[in-house]
């Protein structure tokens, strides 16, 4: 069991005076920067790498850290980067950012568009874009830590900036851990995070006390047939038709077994089954993604998928039972801790404006920044809104959504965005290593 301050006592702790001298950045500061950290966040969109395999992203951002004083490791887990900067007596606080992209093909039409491409794991050649905003995140991250190496006079403590490679696969963060993250380095007093989001305008900070964010697990499951021509299916057991019913049936487990308010998602992203129309396959495997809240909804979803695909083959007489995997590990729930979520805020609200800081819901996406607090660090995962307001008022008349993060149409409005980000992350810093 895991005890946690009140948001009450939280802000009763916390609510001190920032010494002067934790002063964030003006806007001419912030405007200077600008153009370095746009050209870097071209190339980082230009040129983006799978999970895992973040060489050059890496290398780039170590190049960046190392004339302005941090003692800069590479290759942590895999292709992460550690970065310490210390400066006097003082908390340790963790930045995080993420440095993999995604297997989308890119249709923003932009200008810098990625056309990269790259071997997954299985081998096969796909398309690579940072569709999640990675890139921005990177961008920011490095505009902080150029603000906050060349402003030290601003602040006291050690700064630890973490390069984290395959977050979306939710593998990154256990891999940096394993290395020994918290034993190699400075265990941080508090780790924080940026995410750009596509429901707040740009340069909006959100955020959410206490469990945030979605566990996530991916399974593959494989239904068997019995294969044979097309022109004679009475003669096969069509595994593509008991994959449509599976799909179908599987809505229902969220339509009908789940609590109404109770958040869960089954979401089947792809079909693999059959080489040509004329031949029917003997199996068909669906890849899965399964979402919610607490571990116990988590076990109902698995014991309900695998009961619901082991009938429809059972009515289709398959000759085999469902095969049911989970691939990789489960990324568990973020989890906001609420007195730091509490000191933040008050923070952020300061330095950028009431009307700039907003409470949020919770989301159904994932993150695997949800590590760092079970491995017992007060963390904070924050959202920054990626969308120009007019794009966001055209959305809402029209009801039709706009590109979202893992669209191959994502594209964050840049520059107000980039800049916010560094405005957020520099004064939630600030406010940590003031001293308080």
């Amino acid at each position: 069991m895991r005890l946690h301050l009140s948001a009450a006592l939280g802000a009763a702790i916390f609510a001190c005076v920032t010494p002067a001298w934790a002063q964030a950045p003006t806007p001419s500061e912030i405007v200077a920067i600008y153009p370095d950290l746009a050209a870097l966040y071209r190339d980082l969109h230009q040129n983006p790498e799978l999970g895992f395999q973040e060489k050059q992203t890496s290398a780039k951002l170590a190049a960046l850290l190392r004339p302005l004083g941090y003692e800069v490791t590479t290759g942590v887990g895999g292709t992460g980067i550690v970065a310490i900067l210390k400066n006097g007596a003082g908390t340790t606080v963790m930045l995080r950012t993420e440095l993999d992209a995604l297997p989308v093909e890119e249709k923003t039409a932009s200008p810098f568009a990625s056309r990269a491409t790259a071997k997954n794991d299985a081998g096969q050649t796909v398309p690579v874009m940072h569709a999640c905003g990675h890139d921005l995140h990177m961008s920011a991250w490095a505009g902080t830590a150029r603000w906050m190496a060349e402003h030290r006079e601003r602040w006291r403590g050690t700064l630890m900036l973490v390069g984290q490679p395959a977050e979306e696969g939710g593998r990154g963060a256990a891999a940096l851990l394993k290395d020994g993250l918290f034993q190699r380095f400075p265990k941080p007093d508090f780790a924080i995070g940026f995410h750009d989001d596509d429901t707040m305008p740009s340069g909006v900070v959100g955020y959410h006390a206490g469990i945030f964010r979605a566990t996530s697990t991916t399974i593959n499951l494989t239904l068997f047939g019995r294969g044979g021509h097309g022109a004679m299916p009475h003669s096969t057991i069509d595994p593509v038709v008991l994959a449509a019913r599976v799909v179908l049936s599987l809505q229902t487990i969220v339509s009908r077994e789940s609590n109404p308010v109770e958040p869960v998602v089954i979401t089947v992203g792809s079909i693999h089954g059959g080489t040509q129309a004329n031949v029917i396959p003997d199996e068909v495997t669906l890849e899965l993604s399964v979402r919610a809240f607490t571990e116990d909804v988590r076990q109902r979803l698995l014991a309900a998928i695998a009961r619901v695909a082991k009938a429809e083959a059972q009515g289709a007489g398959a000759p085999r039972e469902p095969r049911m995997e989970v691939r990789g590990g489960t990324t568990n729930p973020v989890y906001n801790d609420p007195a730091l979520i509490e000191r933040l805020s008050i923070a952020l609200r300061k330095t950028m404006g009431a009307d700039r800081v907003m409470e949020m819901p919770a989301k159904m996406t994932s993150e695997d920044f949800s590590a760092y607090g079970l491995a017992g660090v007060p963390s904070a995962l924050l959202h920054i809104g990626a969308v120009a307001p007019e794009k966001l008022a055209q959305a809402k008349r029209t009801g039709v959504p706009g590109p979202a993060p893992h669209s191959p149409e994502w594209l964050p409005d840049l520059e107000t965005t980039l800049k916010a980000a560094v405005l957020a992350e520099t004064s939630a810093l600030l406010d940590l290593l003031s001293g308080k």
